[in-house]
């Protein structure tokens, strides 16, 4: 389970950051309090939305994506599965 916590929030972008997406806060109506924009490796986030929302929000699209295992480093690729890791066992 993940700590709801701005370090939490920071390594999920930093997460999506070396892999090449671009995270943005923006004013939306988005059912999910996300969206990614396809083919263009941009996520946009509800601006409005709290601390919780925002996480659950890039952790599940950090689930779906797929991501080169290359780009990141050992601590980010562990990171990556442990995000996995909790899909599956939900």
């Amino acid at each position: 389970m993940l700590s709801l916590t701005n370090h939490t929030l920071e390594k999920l972008e930093m997460l999506l950051k070396t892999a090449g997406y671009k995270v943005r806060y923006e004013k939306g109506n988005f059912k999910t309090n996300a969206c990614l924009l396809q083919n263009s490796k941009v996520i946009v986030i509800n601006k409005f939305s709290n601390l919780e929302s925002r996480i659950n929000s890039i952790t599940e699209l950090a689930r779906e994506l797929e991501i080169d295992y290359k780009l990141l480093d050992e601590k980010q690729v562990a990171f990556l599965q442990q995000l996995k890791q909790t899909n599956l066992q939900l």
